[in-house]
Formats: C-alpha cells, sequence, structure tokens
C-alpha cells in the first residue's frame, strides 16, 4: 500500500490574496479560484500543490512546517524578486550559525508564514 502526496493545505486569513501571492512567487498556475479553497500547482494536474483555505486567527507563532526552495539562478536575485513581491525577511535563529554555514535564507509570505529560499546545491 502507497501514499501520493497531493498538496500542503494552507490556513489563511485571505486565501485568494494569499494563494495568488504564492502562484506568482512560485510561477504556478491557479486550479481552482474558490474563497474557501484556493489552489494552484505547477501544472494543470501536477501535484504536489499548495491549497489556501480561510481562518478567522491570524498567525500567532513560527510555523512548524515551512516550504524550502531552490531556486534556478542566483539566490540573492530570487530573494530580491520575492521581497518586491512582498516577502518580510525573518530571523527564526538562522543568524546564530557563522554568515558563511547559512546557505539559505528565511523569508515570510504576506501572512507571515515562514520558507526558505536556499542557496546552490551542495
Amino acid at each position: 500500500m502507497g501514499m501520493r502526496w497531493e498538496q500542503i493545505v494552507v490556513d489563511a486569513r485571505d486565501p485568494v490574496r494569499l494563494g495568488r501571492w504564492w502562484a506568482e512567487a512560485l510561477d504556478w498556475s491557479v486550479v481552482n479560484a474558490s474563497p474557501q479553497e484556493f489552489e494552484i500547482q505547477p501544472a494543470q494536474g501536477v501535484t504536489p500543490g499548495l491549497i489556501f483555505v480561510p481562518v478567522a486567527e491570524g498567525k500567532r507563532s513560527k510555523n512548524r512546517l515551512h516550504i524550502d526552495l531552490r531556486p534556478d539562478g542566483v539566490r540573492d536575485s530570487e530573494v530580491a524578486r520575492l521581497l518586491m513581491l512582498g516577502a518580510t525577511r525573518v530571523n527564526v535563529g538562522q543568524h546564530r550559525a557563522p554568515a558563511d554555514e547559512v546557505s539559505w535564507t528565511v523569508l515570510a509570505d504576506p501572512e507571515g508564514n515562514e520558507f526558505c529560499v536556499l542557496g546552490e546545491q551542495r
């Protein structure tokens, strides 16, 4: 018996706004634009995807699970692009390590969900 990873569910105050932000950030397709379940995928029918569902409360603490993204190009260029889209820099403790040991940048989406942009694969 096996299983296939279908999607990650993201709680959001504004699922449509946050889902559209992630679709632009990842260059993914919107496959369901409902305010109750806003879903994006790398391409129609390609999983895993992200689905954004409404919640009344805002984010209160550090995520227990986050997404790591590895850019095709230079990390700093992708970080700059994401910051222009509305991401913010976040310190979740990575600044305790020596600068040359940190091969990722921690950002947060417009609702405060942390994610990492990784450097070149070693």
